[in-house]
């Protein structure tokens, strides 16, 4: 079976028609872990001690925009140079932005999709783990963010992980302090595309929150969440499959 196989009762191989709902393997959540080849980990390491971390991003830009093989090899590198770790088979797609990636995590398998931006904190935490999904445009408040393993997360959806107090009320709001609480969503989680998760939330393991929902309390494990603000749909453990 391929990408391309029908299940819904067509025949292997032919062309479904059109409207036709159907179902596909898994690519990326299926991608078998891959090594680095030892050349590009020497290279980063080279990179790390010979520049400054201002210099790496200077250099980063070059390779930003491009959709080629090697522009995306040397993004690879250069975030392995700049960031404080990076698992193997990490996949930047173009014009990211990462600020402060010397705070970042990255596991294996990571996917960043194009014009997402990381905001990190220079005393913050950001943890990425493996075989994580990352849609285009996507945007981290990641001053404390940990996402564990297997998470995928839609185009566009964003983490807020801070808030002004907006006191003293005499104040502009924007000059009043941040106070920062952690984002933490979990094994296996779905964060569908727009979704905004606000600061001090957990999304459980193996939930889903619905595109464009607005998330300010914790998600239950196996929750289905949506709206504005997010509601308990049900428990993904009590459906029923065919």
């Amino acid at each position: 079976m391929n990408e391309f196989t029908i299940t819904n009762g067509q025949t292997p191989g032919a062309v479904p028609q059109s409207g036709t709902p159907r179902e596909v393997i898994a690519t990326f959540g299926r991608r078998t872990d891959r090594q680095d080849p030892a050349f590009e980990r020497e290279l980063a390491l080279s990179l790390r001690e010979a520049h400054s971390r201002q210099e790496l991003l200077d250099l980063l830009t070059r390779f930003a925009a491009g959709e080629n093989a090697f522009d995306q090899r040397m993004r690879r590198i250069l975030l392995s140079a700049v960031c404080r770790s990076t698992g193997n088979d990490l996949q930047v797609g173009p014009n990211i932005v990462l600020k402060h990636p010397e705070t970042m995590e990255f596991g294996d398998s990571v996917f960043l999709g194009a014009q997402c931006m990381i905001q990190g904190r220079f005393d913050g935490t950001c943890r990425i783990g493996n075989h994580v999904w990352i849609g285009p445009q996507a945007y981290f408040d990641a001053r404390d963010l940990v996402i564990e393993d297997y998470v995928g997360w839609g185009p566009g959806a964003k983490v807020l992980g801070s808030a002004h107090t907006g006191m003293p009320i005499t104040d502009p709001i924007i000059r009043t302090g941040l106070v920062i609480k952690p984002v933490r969503v979990g094994f296996g989680a779905d964060v569908g595309m727009n979704a905004s998760i606000l600061p001090g939330v957990r999304v459980g393991a193996h939930a889903i929150v619905g595109a464009g929902a607005v998330v300010t309390q914790d998600v239950p494990e196996y929750a289905i969440v949506a709206g504005v603000p997010a509601r308990f749909l049900r428990d993904r453990r009590e459906e029923k499959h065919p």
